[in-house]
């Protein structure tokens, strides 16, 4: 069965479940008929119908009821060998459908212990023909193998089953455990990034202090001032050293990997480069812009870039908006894409990726919140909010 006709069956069960009755229904109908047909002394031919007709009715609950039905059917079926009917596959069809479903829904020791004993019935029944005493093949092993061969094939199906499902949670057990991975990756990047910026400011922090001792004789009115300014880079220090949570830089990282970090400064050479790679990006901005310190300038960088990689990767079009919005309190990222007509939006991109984490990790550090999802027009949306100092704090450089 193709793919396409496996999801319209799986969107009307109940449609495809009232076809196979009535296919099976007229099969073992044909079987009764060809019995009559090929045998000597012909059977009653109602009460072979009306027992088919009871056998497969009960088909109805084999899904919840798997060895209830087999019974009923094995019943039947022997009732239409003791009748004197030639049990043909197609006479056995409710039967071995039922051998089936139960193989398929119990355990490896039900399936084989209903398995003989429905073989066992058939050549119970077998011993009711008159017409083929002298052929045992047709009158008991035949209709004994049958279900057997069901029961095999359910069996067979029900382990298949059994290691996809195992091999489907073992992949999802990889996929968390590469997932925790990547967010401890993006976690010691994030933290080797903020490292810098505080770096810088301590830096900056003792370059002040050694000035102002140098000045405290010569110039201390200058000296005054410099140490007055001192608090403020220390204080951005501290905040900025709060927001790496406790994770460390690696003592293996390259050394020469601490260029100055981007920020929205350089928002027009990402928007190029993305064009150069095929992706129309139209940048607006609302609101009076702000001064942002150097970790919210480049969190709010890597966050338009990450999400502008996972529209080129995965968006149906070729076409991406960013909008700034600035508030008193607040910088809101946002990042859109369209759907193309007549086309889905592509599914992978709110599949949880992990640029969706990093982007995420980024918004927490910082204190800001992030949301990603589909839009209800059509197309995907990254929405990042990272909170902005008071107007009256001048951000240090």
């Amino acid at each position: 069965m193709s793919t396409s006709r496996q999801r319209r069956a799986g969107t009307r069960p109940k449609a495809v479940e009232a076809w196979t009755v009535v296919l099976l229904s007229t099969f073992t109908l044909f079987g009764v008929l060809t019995t009559r047909a090929v045998m000597s002394g012909t059977p009653a031919l109602w009460p072979g119908v009306a027992l088919s007709a009871v056998a497969c009715a009960a088909l109805h609950r084999r899904r919840d009821r798997p060895l209830q039905v087999l019974a009923v059917t094995l019943l039947c079926t022997m009732a239409q060998g003791a009748l004197g009917y030639l049990l043909t596959p197609l006479l056995m069809g409710p039967l071995l459908l039922a051998q089936y479903s139960t193989s398929v829904r119990s355990p490896r020791r039900t399936t084989w212990s209903s398995a003989l004993t429905a073989a066992a019935g058939m050549v119970v029944s077998g011993l009711f023909v008159p017409s083929f005493h002298d052929s045992p093949v047709l009158a008991m092993v035949n209709p004994a193998a049958w279900v057997l061969l069901s029961a095999a094939l359910g069996a067979y199906v029900r382990e298949r089953r059994e290691y996809a499902a195992a091999r489907a949670e073992h992949a999802d057990r990889r996929r968390e455990e590469e997932a925790r991975h990547r967010v401890m990756q993006e976690r010691m990047r994030i933290a080797r990034e903020l490292h810098d910026v505080v770096a810088h400011h301590l830096t900056l922090a003792d370059a002040q202090a050694g000035t102002a001792a140098h000045l405290a004789r010569t110039d201390p009115g200058k000296a005054f001032e410099i140490i007055g300014r001192l608090p403020e880079t220390t204080a951005a220090a501290l905040r900025e050293l709060k927001a790496t949570v406790g994770l460390l830089r690696q003592d293996t990282d390259p050394a020469d990997d601490l260029a100055p970090a981007p920020g929205l400064g350089q928002l027009p050479d990402l928007v190029d480069a993305c064009s150069a790679a095929g992706l129309e990006v139209a940048v607006t901005a609302e609101g009076e812009p702000r001064e942002l310190t150097p970790v919210l300038d480049l969190t709010a960088y890597r966050v338009i870039q990450e999400a502008l990689t996972n529209v080129s990767k995965h968006a149906a079009t070729r076409t991406a908006q960013v909008e700034l919005a600035y508030t008193r309190r607040h910088l809101t990222l946002t990042v859109t894409n369209d759907t193309a007509p007549g086309r889905p939006t592509a599914a992978s991109a709110a599949g949880g990726g992990f640029g969706l984490v990093g982007m995420r990790e980024r918004a927490t550090a910082v204190g800001g919140t992030f949301h990603a999802g589909h839009r209800a027009q059509g197309g995907f949306e990254v929405i990042c909010a990272l909170p902005l100092p008071s107007p009256d704090e001048s951000p240090v450089p």
